[in-house]
C-alpha cells in the first residue's frame, strides 16, 4: 500500500508543474512583439493587458494556495480533496491558456507594418460604426480590436462576455477578419453589427416584428430565427450601402446546393435569400436602381429549378418576403432604438451611389490623400472604394487601396 507521503510528493509535483506553467504564461511581453503591441491604440493595448493581467493574478493566486494545500495535507480525506483541488486548477489553467493565446495571436497580426496599420483603420472603423448608433441612444461604445485570419467569413466575439477563462467579461469586441477581404472589408460593420444588437437588445425585437407581419406563421418563424444576421447585415448596409450586399455576394456565391441550403438552428439565412434581402434594402432606401439588375442576375445564376425539389416552395414563400423584412429591419422603428429607425440613426442617403459619385467628385483625390477627409469621411470611404471596387468603376485605384494606410497612421506618398 502506498503512503500518504508517496501521494502528497506526487501531487505536489503536478501542483508545481502547473504553477510555474502559470508564472511563464504570466510574461505577457513574450506573448506579442514589441512591434506588434506598439500598432493597437494605447487605451486598447492597457485595457488588454489589464484584463490579462486580472485573469493570470487569479490564476497565480490559485495555484499557489493550490501548492500550500498539497504540502498541508495529511490526512486521505486530506490528499482526496487535494487532489481535486489539482485537476480543478489544470482545467482552469488551460481555460486561461486559450484566452491568453486568443489574444496573443490577435495581436501577433499585426507584426508586419501594412496589416498593422489596415487592422488599426479597422479598429477606428468598427469603433466608430458602433458609436454611431449606441452614442445617441446613451450606450457605451466598446473598444474594438480587430485581427486578420484565414477563412471566407469573418467573426465577433463580443465585448461584455466572459472568455474562456470564465473571469472578467472581455473587455474589446475582437472581430476576426480574412485575408480576401481586407482592402474592402465591409464584413468588419456587419461583426460591429452583432455587437450593436447585443448592447440594444434589439434582435428579439426584430424577431417579434417579423413574425407579427409575416403569413403564414412557417414563414415568419424561418424570417425571425435568422433575426441575429439580418440585424448585422442591417448596419452594414445603412453604413456601407450597395457596397457591402456586393461584398457578401462575393463570400456567398458557392455551388447551388450551399447556395440553396437553410440549415435548422444555423443563425444564417440561405445564401439565396441573404443577398435577395440585401438588394431589398437597397429598394427601401432608394428605390428602383441598378441593384434590381443585380438580385436579376443572382436569380439568373441559381434559378430556383436548381434547389432540392422539396427547398423550393420554402425558398419561393420566403423570396416574397424579402422586401418585409428589409422594410422592418432599415426603417421601422425600434423599442431598441428609442422608437426611432435604423435609418434616423445612420441615414443611407450619404451612402447612396449617387451620393457617394458626389463625394468623391467633389473632393477629388484629396478624399483620398488629406488627413483630415480620411478621419472625416473614413466610413463612407468604405463605403465607396467597396461599391467602385465591385464594380471596376475607381477613379484612381492606387489612392483607394492607400487611404486605410494612412487612417492607420502609415505615411503614404502621394
Amino acid at each position: 500500500m502506498v503512503d500518504a507521503g508517496a501521494i502528497r510528493a506526487t501531487l505536489l509535483r503536478q501542483a508545481q508543474h502547473w504553477a510555474q506553467a502559470t508564472e511563464r504564461l504570466s510574461q505577457l511581453d513574450a506573448l506579442a512583439s514589441r512591434e506588434a503591441w506598439s500598432r493597437l491604440e494605447r487605451y486598447l493595448g492597457l485595457s488588454i493587458r489589464d484584463h490579462l493581467r486580472s485573469v493570470l493574478t487569479r490564476l497565480r493566486e490559485r495555484g499557489t494556495a493550490l501548492v500550500t494545500s498539497v504540502q498541508s495535507a495529511q490526512s486521505a480525506t486530506d490528499l482526496a480533496d487535494a487532489r481535486r483541488r489539482l485537476l480543478s486548477f489544470r482545467r482552469e489553467y488551460l481555460r486561461a491558456e486559450i484566452t491568453i493565446d486568443f489574444y496573443s495571436d490577435a495581436i501577433n497580426s499585426r507584426a508586419n507594418a501594412v496589416i498593422g496599420a489596415r487592422l488599426r483603420a479597422c479598429d477606428i472603423l468598427a469603433q466608430r460604426s458602433m458609436s454611431a448608433i449606441l452614442e445617441p441612444l446613451g450606450h457605451l461604445t466598446p473598444i474594438a480590436l480587430t485581427y486578420i485570419d484565414k477563412g471566407l467569413g469573418a467573426s465577433i466575439l463580443k465585448a461584455g462576455l466572459r472568455l474562456w477563462d470564465g473571469g472578467n467579461p472581455s473587455v474589446a469586441a475582437a472581430i476576426k477578419l480574412v485575408h480576401h477581404n481586407i482592402e474592402q472589408p465591409t464584413s468588419l460593420i456587419h461583426e460591429a453589427g452583432h455587437q450593436v444588437a447585443h448592447i440594444t437588445s434589439w434582435n428579439a425585437e426584430l424577431a417579434r416584428a417579423i413574425r407579427e407581419a409575416i403569413q403564414p406563421a412557417p414563414i415568419a418563424d424561418l424570417w425571425a430565427s435568422w433575426a441575429s444576421e439580418i440585424s448585422a447585415d442591417g448596419v452594414a448596409f445603412v453604413h456601407t450601402g450597395f457596397g457591402s450586399v456586393l461584398a457578401l455576394h462575393d463570400v456567398l456565391a458557392d455551388e447551388p446546393a450551399q447556395v440553396f441550403a437553410i440549415v435548422p438552428g444555423d443563425p444564417h439565412p440561405s445564401s439565396y435569400l441573404r443577398v435577395l434581402l440585401g438588394v431589398a434594402m437597397c429598394r427601401v432606401a432608394w428605390g428602383k436602381g441598378e441593384w434590381d439588375a443585380f438580385g436579376d442576375t443572382w436569380d439568373a445564376l441559381y434559378p430556383l429549378h436548381l434547389a432540392a425539389a422539396h427547398m423550393r416552395p420554402v425558398l419561393e414563400a420566403a423570396r416574397a418576403h424579402a422586401d418585409t423584412v428589409a422594410q422592418i429591419t432599415i426603417a421601422a422603428p425600434m423599442q431598441a432604438f428609442r422608437g426611432k429607425r435604423l435609418i434616423d440613426l445612420v441615414p443611407t442617403e450619404r451612402v447612396s451611389p449617387t451620393a457617394l459619385t458626389a463625394l468623391e467628385q467633389r473632393l477629388g483625390p484629396a478624399l483620398y490623400t488629406s488627413s483630415h477627409w480620411i478621419w472625416t469621411e473614413a466610413l463612407r470611404l468604405l463605403a465607396l472604394t467597396s461599391l467602385g471596387t465591385h464594380r471596376s468603376t475607381l477613379k484612381a485605384p492606387r489612392l483607394t487601396h492607400d487611404w486605410m494606410l494612412r487612417l492607420g497612421g502609415v505615411a503614404v506618398a502621394a
